[in-house]
């Protein structure tokens, strides 16, 4: 009875430890298994219980994020283990003379290299670079522009005549750059939280929002990473930076723009038919998609001031849109006044100022960009818009010219970063009262932007200077007037050059001559033969 007696007890044990062990084991797998938002699952229009296709399509994307979670797991193993190795090999040869040598590479005048000295160095790159605050800057030339990037593209500004605005597939040292990137942002976001607390969800590749990147040639490179946040109209936002060598996490916060107004500035002067089209923008991804602007046209003269009334006046009423403030001057034209008056007229908290031209259609998602990217007293964000080439010889015909909707992408043939331009900007109200707003000498076309944006980079403020591919310049005949000083006529000459056909478009308008005959030449020989 006493050899019966524990030996039971322990089987009885052995049994408990065993089922336990297998309920972890089920627990753990359950846990570690990727949790789809079950937005994604609803299929809208269709009552429960869904058809085979449904289930199909529900199990492919179930399926998908499996893969990413597994494929993502691997990249961090691989990870880990290749700093595990670095690190064994730091201290089997932390004694030996590669220390030295390494240190002087680094620039530490030490003659044996630590991981704290390590650590110091690539910190010292970061309080160095422009991460944490803005540096003075002499003018607009030394400004060094971000680039903006998604999954599948990269928007860049310093094309050349072979590459292109909008790079896909993207070069294979900048996919494997940005991909590991994006890996970090979601590992960040994926690590346990300090406090111990489980993860309720699991991020993903499709949480990717969109980036923008700048390399400082001297420091590293500078990396803003923007993710759906819980709800919607809230982000993740993770900051990274390269010191030309390994990652180091900077800052890891939550964003949300659910309170954010923007209000969008239009100075005009006539022009109401285009005034007509931008409302017709304005409606749709303004007021229906994303719900959370104001207007302000600043209005010069009478000509045609009533025709303009009246299109607000009906687009208020027909959206049941009240957020809109007319303003007339009776005066001549000038884009500095009329945004210093549309600025200065706002009298609420403290907006996002969108300072807008009546030939500028914008998407919905831009004016996220534009609340993601401008923080009072901290960052302004100028976008570099895409600048749409004259249609009529971009298409052709009249006839073949698409509905604008349709010509608006970023393709080399369609138009250009116009990245000479800095009218586009969107800041919070203080800090464009506080940098002391436009220079109101400044008469006619051209110089007020860069002034303001000089101003802007001269302080303590933060430039993000990045294309944006939501932001498009429609493309307008161009008249530059006598009345211009010698300076400003050669700024619009310049804009009036660049606006109407690619480098290769006008190449085959000047040499339309030669071709014509040689096409001459090719038929007749055709028909002497």
């Amino acid at each position: 009875m006493l050899r019966r007696g524990p030996m039971a007890w322990l089987s009885r044990t052995g049994v408990v430890l065993l089922v336990l062990c297998c309920s972890g084991s089920v627990l753990y797998m359950l846990s570690c298994s990727p949790r789809g938002d079950t937005r994604h699952l609803a299929f809208p229009g269709r009552k429960s219980p869904a058809g085979p296709e449904e289930y199909r399509v529900m199990l492919r994307e179930a399926e998908e994020h499996q893969q990413d979670y597994i494929s993502s797991l691997k990249r961090q193993l691989a990870r880990l283990k290749g700093a595990l190795q670095e690190r064994s090999r730091q201290l089997k040869s932390r004694s030996g003379p590669s220390n030295a040598s390494m240190g002087a590479g680094l620039g530490l005048a030490l003659p044996k290299r630590t991981q704290a000295d390590l650590l110091r160095f690539l910190h010292s790159q970061i309080d160095k670079a422009e991460v944490h605050k803005g540096v003075k800057l002499p003018n607009e030339y030394a400004a060094v522009p971000f680039e903006s990037f998604t999954r599948q593209k990269v928007y860049q500004l310093e094309t050349g005549l072979t590459r292109h605005p909008e790079e896909k597939p993207v070069r294979k040292d900048k996919r494997d750059d940005l991909g590991e990137v994006i890996e970090m942002g979601l590992e960040t976001l994926n690590r346990p939280k300090a406090n111990g607390e489980t993860q309720l969800r699991v991020f993903s590749n499709a949480d990717f929002v969109e980036g923008i990147c700048r390399t400082e040639r001297d420091k590293g490179t500078l990396y803003e990473l923007t993710f759906k946040g819980d709800k919607d109209y809230e982000f993740k936002r993770i900051v990274l930076f390269r010191p030309f060598g390994p990652l180091i996490r900077v800052k890891d916060e939550d964003l949300s723009t659910a309170q954010t107004l923007v209000n969008v500035i239009v100075p005009l002067a006539k022009r109401a038919a285009k005034f007509q089209q931008f409302m017709k923008n304005f409606r749709e991804m303004g007021i229906r998609l994303d719900g959370r602007v104001h207007l302000t046209v600043v209005y010069f003269g009478t000509e045609q001031m009533s025709e303009v009334r009246g299109i607000l006046e009906n687009t208020s009423k027909s959206a049941h849109f009240k957020n809109f403030t007319f303003v007339h001057l009776n005066e001549e034209f000038s884009r500095g006044k009329g945004l210093e008056v549309g600025a200065r007229v706002w009298k609420g908290g403290n907006v996002v100022l969108f300072f807008c031209d009546v030939d500028i259609y914008f998407t919905a998602e831009f004016l996220t960009t534009c609340r993601l990217n401008a923080q009072p007293g901290k960052k302004v964000f100028y976008p570099v818009l895409f600048s749409q080439y004259n249609p009529r010889l971009i298409y052709g015909h009249h006839d073949s010219i698409p509905p604008l909707e349709q010509q608006l992408v970023v393709k080399k043939e369609t138009g250009f970063w116009r990245d000479f331009g800095f009218g586009m900007t969107c800041q919070y109200h203080s800090d464009f009262i506080n940098i002391g707003g436009f220079d109101l000498g400044i008469k006619g076309w051209g110089g007020e932007d860069a002034h303001l944006y000089r101003k802007y980079l001269r302080s303590n403020l933060m430039v993000v200077r990045s294309p944006a591919r939501g932001l498009f310049h429609l493309w307008h005949e161009k008249f530059c007037l006598d009345e211009l000083t010698p300076e400003q006529y050669k700024m619009c000459i310049q804009s009036k050059a660049m606006n109407e056909a690619s480098h290769g478009q006008l190449g085959m308008l000047v040499f339309r001559k030669e071709l014509e005959a040689h096409w001459r030449k090719k038929k007749a020989g055709v028909k002497k033969t």
